[in-house]
């Protein structure tokens, strides 16, 4: 018998703000062991080890910002809801409009009982949710946790309480990035320290000290290797434009309707202004050339053919 985890659902909303303020007492922590306990101080020793904590500490705050940064963006930003009584254009409503247009908010007054009806609309991708009791735009999923449809879910991530879909995907993204490498020099700075602390047979520290630096070391490690295994995970998954929910669902299916290779792909997630590609932010021509970006519309690949209707 499978395992539902959606079970769990009112837990993960029960947790509310406490994983945030987890994250922030892991930041506070790493912030004392690095920052305050030792290389601010090594500030003063002169030499070698005055202009290695420079540069140390110069990078370690450069990653702080773009981690909190991204992560506040993530948490704050709506991953993409459905509008109120959204409905897909018919083709008589489309006209000769530009397919990759977003869609317009219908007025239709929907009911549970109203569905797709064959030849209404093109697209075999329009959905309609019953627990929302609406219809959904291609690549939309309910969420259990949130309580409604969010536009190209991925997941909904308990660290930062939100939805990772459309609309902060790439946020989620940068993170990760962020996230990795913040970790991983943490952990080689503290590595450091350790090894001083071995080769020398004595360090001056508190035990308060010393025990909040083996936590942070262990923490930041561990957290540096499991977020790799994510990056890699979701490196391909924007390689071959689909979600984590996609992959599953797709897992038998050879060929992928939005795959249209590797760079316009990733162009997908993090747009055409390059300038933007390591902020988490769009610029407002992406956002008018590329309706991807506000999640209702998406191009497919040139050879691909719909199903036929029977």
């Amino acid at each position: 018998m499978a395992w539902n985890v959606f079970k769990f659902c009112t837990a993960l909303r029960a947790l509310g703000s406490i994983m945030i303020v987890f994250v922030l007492a892991i930041i506070g922590v790493t912030y004392y062991s690095v920052v305050i306990a030792h290389y601010g101080p090594s500030l003063f020793l002169g030499g070698f080890d005055s202009a290695f904590s420079v540069v140390a500490l110069i990078v370690f705050h450069f990653l702080l910002v773009m981690v909190m940064w991204c992560y506040s963006s993530v948490v704050l930003t709506d991953p993409g809801g459905v509008p109120p009584n959204w409905r897909p254009l018919t083709d008589e409503e489309k006209g000769d409009a530009d397919p990759l247009v977003c869609s317009g908010y219908g007025n239709a007054d929907l009911d549970s009982k109203q569905l797709v009806m064959p030849g209404d609309y093109t697209s075999q991708d329009i959905r309609f949710c019953h627990k929302c009791k609406q219809f959904k735009p291609p690549r939309t999923h309910h969420c259990s946790v949130c309580r409604r449809c969010i536009l190209k879910m991925d997941h909904h991530c308990v660290w930062v309480v939100n939805c990772v879909g459309a609309l902060n995907y790439k946020y989620f993204l940068l993170f990760l990035f962020y996230t990795f490498l913040e970790t991983t020099l943490v952990s080689l700075l503290l590595l450091r320290v350790f090894m001083e602390f071995f080769n020398d047979g004595e360090i001056d520290e508190t035990p308060g000290t010393l025990a909040a630096t083996f936590i942070t070391f262990v923490l930041n490690l561990a957290f540096a290797l499991s977020i790799l295994g994510f990056l890699i995970m979701h490196t391909a998954l924007v390689g071959a434009n689909t979600t984590t929910i996609e992959a599953y669902e797709k897992k038998t299916s050879p060929k992928w309707r939005y795959d249209l290779g590797w760079k316009k792909n990733f162009q997908q997630v993090f747009g055409l202004e390059k300038k933007f590609w390591f902020i988490p932010a769009y610029s407002e021509e992406d956002l008018r050339r590329m309706p991807a970006l506000q999640g209702f519309e998406y191009p497919t690949r040139s050879d691909w053919e719909l199903p036929q209707r029977h």
